[in-house]
């Protein structure tokens, strides 16, 4: 199912090309929007609502593993077989499985399901970073605005739309779980008991059965309804409003003239051997130990027992927008600022959040301290996400899809870990893990840091003794301004 129409070249599109260009970024956008309002949505409740035997953690778990072999070697063959905008349409069809599976929960449903998610996920995220870096070309060359800018432009705005999709999927989960008169919305635990039971104490495997009742079949049903039928109108929303990009792919090789899944697992294995990028491997499992802990094991023991299964969606909702937020003012801080004061702020933030989970216990009529917990974990995730990942788009030019590539397989060896453990240990001991792995974390950053900084420095001392032994003339030479 290749995109079959012929590519229009690039000098015969017409001015008016470019509304249609922002046109299929919009539609991209909004469509990844809806179909991960129904995906955030039902992850977020996973240790909530199939906590038994850490069914819904282990089903987690399942969608990174897939997506650590997806990511390696799908994209490139499902991309040059299906294009980009049948592998955007298609993949979100492949989530769909893991929604159904809800109805009817088990290790033999949620597991298979979970890493079909995984595999539909490398090729979907790789066919939109295509697509948008395809139309930013074309649209470069009516426009005379670089590719360059135009790629940052069309990713902002993608981001800033889909973003939403945290407020609108927790949303629709917590107002369906707290309609009606349901019981299990809220807490089932007596009050004098949730300071015990919850917070740091709790233990999912044990604590569970107590804490967080079984909803109402017909409440998981119409959750499960409402997120297939966001799912469903994602693909129908690409399919039919989405240009495929042979309109704008003259000249170019296509998706598969890049590296295949061998060629990128090779050049992936050999830059991960480097010291730098061993250097940032703690860290790269800390972000995403902390994305995994705060959307499952916070979830499950401070929301779930303390308060009840039905304001999870409004707790994460509050995460995801000041994690959006935060995403559009981190970028500009970091000019005024720099990279390290922000980093050197997150550390600092982080400590402080995890000394609360671990020291503070919930009690009844304290449900904002779980909100102002939600917005400065956002924050800081923002900061993580942001500034490690432009981090290494400078310490590895020319390397980057190697590069990213690394960054994701750590991330997700991150949502793994803290998705197999979460079962089995209480709140309290995964908090001193990640907090932990957080400090030895920055410790390797800072080392790579200082490593950059000597590095910049010798080749400053290299550039003045050039000047030095030519005349002014020739330090006036651009060919000096340019040694790198």
């Amino acid at each position: 199912m290749s995109e079959e129409k012929s590519p229009v070249p690039a000098d015969n599109l017409k001015p008016g090309e470019t509304w249609r260009i922002m046109k299929n970024v919009v539609v991209i956008s909004l469509a990844f929007m809806v179909h991960f309002t129904a995906y955030s949505g039902a992850a977020n409740l996973q240790s909530s609502i199939n906590a038994e035997a850490g069914l819904g953690t282990a089903s987690l778990a399942a969608v990174y593993a897939g997506l650590i072999f997806s990511n390696i070697f799908l994209p490139v063959v499902v991309i040059k077989w299906l294009g980009t905008k049948w592998a955007i349409s298609l993949s979100f069809i492949t989530y769909m499985p893991y929604i159904a599976a809800q109805l009817y929960p088990t290790f033999y449903t949620m597991i298979p399901a979970g890493l079909i998610v995984g595999l539909g996920g490398g090729p979907l995220w790789c066919a939109k970073c295509t697509y948008l870096s395809v139309v930013s070309e074309a649209h470069s060359k009516l426009s005379n605005i670089s590719a360059e800018a135009l790629l940052v432009r069309f990713l902002g705005l993608f981001f800033m739309i889909f973003q939403m999709n945290q407020v609108w999927g927790n949303l629709i989960s917590s107002l369906v779980l707290s309609s009606g008169d349901n019981a299990a919305a809220v807490t089932a635990v007596n009050e004098s008991m949730i300071p015990v039971l919850c917070g740091a104490n709790f233990l999912p495997s044990a604590d569970a059965g107590e804490a967080l009742p079984t909803q109402p079949p017909e409440k998981i049903q119409m959750i499960s309804g409402i997120y297939l039928a966001c799912m469903a109108g994602a693909a129908l929303i690409v399919a039919v409003g989405v240009d495929t990009m042979k309109r704008y792919d003259s000249g170019r090789s296509g998706s598969g003239g890049g590296l295949s899944g061998m060629a990128l697992l090779a050049v992936t294995l050999k830059l991960m051997a480097e010291p730098t990028q061993l250097l940032l491997v703690i860290i790269n499992i800390f972000i995403g130990l902390q994305q995994a802990f705060f959307g499952a094991d916070f979830t499950a023991a401070f929301v779930s027992c303390a308060v009840g299964t039905g304001s999870v969606g409004f707790v994460m909702m509050t995460y995801g927008l000041a994690d959006a937020i935060g995403c559009v003012l981190t970028g500009y801080v970091a000019k005024l600022t720099g990279r390290l004061p922000l980093i050197c702020g997150a550390t600092i933030a982080h400590a402080v959040l995890f000394t609360a989970v671990l020291t503070w216990r919930p009690h009844p009529g304290q449900e904002y301290v779980l909100y102002v917990i939600a917005v400065l974990w956002g924050v800081c995730d923002s900061i993580w996400i942001v500034q490690i990942n432009a981090y290494y788009g400078i310490l590895f030019p020319g390397r980057e899809e190697a590069a990213f590539s690394n960054f994701r397989l750590w991330e997700s060896v991150g949502y793994i870990i803290a998705y197999v453990i979460s079962p089995y240990l209480r709140t309290s001991a995964k908090t001193y893990l990640i907090f932990g792995m957080m400090i030895i974390g920055v410790a390797c950053y800072f080392i790579v840091e200082y490593q950059q900084h000597i590095k910049k420095r010798q080749l400053e001392n290299k550039k003045k003794d050039l000047c030095y032994i030519t005349n002014a003339k020739g330090c006036d030479n651009i060919a000096f301004h340019t040694i790198e």
